[in-house]
């Protein structure tokens, strides 16, 4: 099994700690709320929902291709505003790629924003290197991208969340 990485960085002018809760702790509920087309729901599997080791299964909404995700938390540290999760399992894996991992950092800005750095591993098996194109990834970081402006768009007409 390889592994193809990449980063990314979003700044926002949105406040580092409501960043990481509305993307983090509250994007099981936020996000089907706000993008219902992208995430129809999610469903708690096992755990509480946000500490390691909580399995979800994410149900993807009539705009995506794919039906659902089995997302694992690996890691929350709500003080340092990080979150690791893995994706383990479903369509949206393609047969190709064994998981996917992400980290995110959010990182507060001196003039009172944030930064949303996100590293994302895709572990791929045998011949995954070449199912995973650069346009595929590119694809991902845009859909990424328009989940966090989004999110981002939400905070500011809600400034009271």
């Amino acid at each position: 099994m390889g592994a193809i990485t990449y980063d990314m960085e979003i700044p926002s002018s949105i406040p580092a700690s409501k960043m990481f809760k509305a993307i983090v702790l509250d994007a099981d509920t936020l996000i089907p709320k706000i993008m219902p087309h992208a995430i129809k729901n999610v469903e708690i599997l096992e755990g509480d929902g946000t500490c390691a080791g909580t399995v979800k299964i994410i149900h993807f909404g009539e705009g995506s291709k794919f039906k659902s995700v089995k997302h694992r938390v690996d890691a929350l540290d709500a003080e340092n505003m990080t979150h690791s999760y893995s994706i383990i399992e479903g369509d949206a894996l393609m047969g190709v790629v064994e998981s996917i991992t992400y980290h995110i950092k959010i990182v507060p800005t001196e003039d009172g924003g944030c930064i949303c750095k996100n590293r994302s591993i895709y572990n791929v098996n045998g011949e995954g290197h070449h199912e995973i194109t650069e346009d595929k990834i590119k694809e991902g970081k845009e859909k990424a991208m328009a989940m966090f402006k989004a999110i981002e768009a939400h905070l500011h007409a809600n400034p009271d969340y």
